[in-house]
Order: structure tokens, then C-alpha cells, then sequence
């Protein structure tokens, strides 16, 4: 069975890598997209609520039909959509049709982001062991070869609408190998919605915790732990250049190397999660992990000093990169029957932490100035760490055996 397993694993990995330089390529050519329109910042932003919005939706709608149908239904569909999606939104007339068309490419890209978890969780299972980062550490490696791609395009003068119709088609052919191999994958290696399977227990936890019927367990506080993990995520995205240029006076170039620091860090950390989830568990890497967040950003700001920031940002990264893996895993577990539910709720809590974070720590920045107010996700990578116990109860760092017999999903 070991050749299935790594055959599934390996194309569930390239769905995850396919997620990450859709999005990237969509982020690299944000400003082109501006351009064409002739719109100021306000009426752009106002359009990329929609592309929220749909994702948000789509995560919700994902979520149910992943319990109902099982994750390889949602996600098969939505892999193949999520490059042609992509296209339309470089050739929207005005504001508003960017506005629809984002939120059409949102709903796909929202249910693929469940749907992949889901299956990445379903293939955890059946492998007995923590592999979840690994695929997390593959999107973050997609985002930048996508964000890569997206910039070369842009240097040589290439359109956004040539761009996106050259990602597109090859996110499409690409998926469709990946999701033949997922769909292929042997049902008694994947655990269906009908076979909840097996379970022993984890390193964190004596027993399993039951699922109520309708009831799900535990989603609200894994979900407000990803919001502040992803509140994090956002203030690197959107701050840390801005942090390193105007506070600290670092060059153009060197304020780019924070963000390049921590989006480095987090990839590296993802690489090694599983390991080191399987080695402490979940409760105690995710302690760790927190500390190490806290510790190297807010030393950074204390320092204030250029190379102090971007080792700073980096030891965010660091420690941040496998929290959201472990909080998605314990979410599914906790969850067996209703899985795509769990995840649905706590992803769309942590997505809300990435959007409104940024935002967050700009208002408090206009009262206490940038390096104050980055001292939000600090706290918060602090809260994280404290309230690790959490985790405490359907470990990661074990998962249950694959049933003797299942349906396929």
C-alpha cells in the first residue's frame, strides 16, 4: 500500500502548491489590475471585499458538502476550476465586475482550501502519523513561485490578462493530472463520511472525544487561536516593509528582506513540523512555537534596529509556521464525523484574523505609531502559546490508524 499512499500524497501535495501560485499570481499583479481600471485605492479595496466575501462563502458551502459527500467530491471540482477562475478578473470593465468576478473566484478558491485540508487530513489519518505541515509548507512554496512568476510577467512588460490566461490554463492542466490521482487513490486507504474508522489515542490525549450529533466541539476556541495566528500573517504581509523603510530608514531593498525573512522562516518551519509534532506533540510544539514568535518580534522591536527587525520577522515566521496546521488537524479530529464543518468554521475565523489584523494595527498605528502597535501579534503570538493546552485532547502527533474496511468518499 505504500506506493497509493505516496502517489495520493504526492498529488494532494501539488493541489496544495496549485492553491498557493494561483493566489500569489493573483497578488503580484494586484497593481496591473489597478492600472488598467484607473481606480484609486479605496474603490480598489472596496473590490477585493469581494474576493473575501466569496472565499468565505465558498469555505461555508465547502464544509457541508464535504460532510455529505466526502472532501475528493469538492475538491476535484474545485482544483480544476481554480485556474480558470482566475482569469476573469483581469478583465473586468470597471470596478464593479472585479468586484462579482472576485467573488466567483473567492467561492472556488474558498471550497478548495477546505476541500484540500480535508483531504490532507483524511490521508493523515490513513498514513498513522503527522504529515499535515508538509502540506501547508507546500502552499507556502507555491505562493511564491506563484507571487515569483507573477513579478517576471510584470518585469517583462506582460499584461495582467496575458499573465492570468498563461497561469490559468496551466493551474487547469496541472490539476487535472493531480485530482485523477486523488480521485484514483484506493477508498480503503480514504476514510469516507459512512466509515468514521478507527481510533487510538494521541500523545496529548487519553481517549477520543465523541461528536455529537449536530454539535460541533471545540471549533470556536481553535478558531479564535487562528485568528490570531493569521492576524500575525496579515501584519508580516502588509507591515513589515512598511516597518523596516519608515521607522527603521532601511533602504528600499532591505526593507523587502523582512517579509522575504519571514516568508522564508515559515516555509523552513512547515518542512519540519511533522517531525517535530510527532517527537513533543501538538501542545507542546505549539508552546514553543508561540514563545518563539513572541520572543523574536517583540526582542526586534525592542532592539529597533534594521538587521534586529528582519531576524525578528524571521523568528515570527518561524514560530508561526506550524500553528495553523496543528489547530486545522485537532479541528478535523475533534470533529470525525463533520469534519468539513470543523474546518470551515476555524478556517473562516482565521481568515477574518488575516483580513481585519492589518487593519487593526494600522488604526492603532495612527494613535501610538507602527512599532507599538506591531506589538498587537506579539501579544497575541503570547496568547497562542499560553493557551496551548487547548490542543490538549485529539493529538496530532498520532493520528488514528486508517479503518480496516471503508467506502469511498
Amino acid at each position: 500500500m505504500r506506493t497509493p499512499i505516496m502517489a495520493w500524497r504526492a498529488a494532494t501535495s501539488v493541489v496544495f502548491l496549485l492553491f498557493g501560485a494561483t493566489l500569489g499570481a493573483w497578488t503580484a499583479r494586484i497593481p496591473a489590475i489597478k492600472h488598467d481600471l484607473g481606480v484609486d485605492d479605496r474603490r480598489l479595496s472596496i473590490a477585493l471585499l469581494g474576493l473575501a466575501a466569496g472565499a468565505i462563502t465558498g469555505m461555508q458551502l465547502a464544509g457541508w458538502l464535504v460532510d455529505r459527500f466526502g472532501p475528493r467530491a469538492v475538491l476535484v471540482p474545485a482544483a480544476l476550476t481554480e485556474g480558470p477562475l482566475l482569469i476573469p478578473t483581469a478583465y473586468a470593465p470597471g470596478v464593479a465586475a472585479l468586484a462579482l468576478a472576485l467573488v466567483v473566484f473567492g467561492v472556488g478558491h474558498g471550497a478548495l482550501n477546505i476541500a484540500m485540508n480535508a483531504e490532507a487530513l483524511a490521508l493523515q489519518r490513513a498514513r498513522g502519523r503527522p504529515i499535515i505541515s508538509s502540506f501547508h509548507a507546500v502552499y507556502s512554496i507555491g505562493g511564491l513561485a506563484g507571487a515569483a512568476i507573477g513579478g517576471l510577467f510584470a518585469s517583462a512588460g506582460v499584461s495582467a490578462r496575458a499573465s492570468f490566461l498563461c497561469v490559468g490554463t496551466a493551474v487547469l492542466l496541472v490539476a487535472a493530472v493531480a485530482v485523477r490521482l486523488v480521485w484514483r487513490a484506493p477508498a480503503e486507504l480514504s476514510p469516507g463520511r459512512d466509515s468514521p474508522g478507527r481510533d487510538s489515542p494521541g500523545r496529548d490525549s487519553p481517549g477520543r472525544e465523541e461528536t455529537s450529533a449536530g454539535r460541533l466541539r471545540g471549533v470556536v476556541a481553535l478558531g479564535l487561536l487562528a485568528f490570531c495566528v493569521l492576524v500575525g500573517e496579515g501584519a508580516a504581509a502588509d507591515w513589515s516593509a512598511v516597518h523596516l523603510r519608515d521607522d527603521l530608514h532601511a533602504s528600499a531593498g532591505t526593507a523587502a528582506v523582512g517579509y522575504a525573512a519571514f516568508a522564508g522562516a515559515m516555509t523552513a518551519g512547515r518542512l519540519v513540523g511533522d517531525p517535530l509534532v510527532a517527537r513533543w506533540g501538538a501542545v507542546r510544539l505549539v508552546w514553543g512555537s508561540g514563545l518563539l514568535a513572541a520572543a523574536g518580534l517583540g526582542g526586534a522591536l525592542l532592539v529597533g534596529e534594521p538587521w534586529a527587525a528582519a531576524l525578528g520577522w524571521g523568528c515570527f515566521g518561524a514560530g508561526l509556521s506550524c500553528i495553523a496546521p496543528q489547530i486545522f488537524s485537532v479541528a478535523g479530529d475533534r470533529n470525525p464525523g463533520q469534519a468539513g464543518r470543523a474546518l470551515a468554521r476555524v478556517v473562516s475565523m482565521g481568515y477574518a484574523g488575516f483580513l481585519a489584523g492589518p487593519v487593526l494595527i494600522g488604526l492603532a498605528a495612527g494613535a501610538v505609531g507602527l512599532p507599538v502597535a506591531l506589538g498587537i501579534p506579539v501579544l497575541l503570538a503570547a496568547v497562542v502559546a499560553l493557551s496551548a493546552g487547548i490542543l490538549r485532547g485529539r493529538s496530532t502527533g498520532h493520528p488514528p490508524p486508517a479503518p480496516a474496511a471503508t467506502s469511498a468518499p
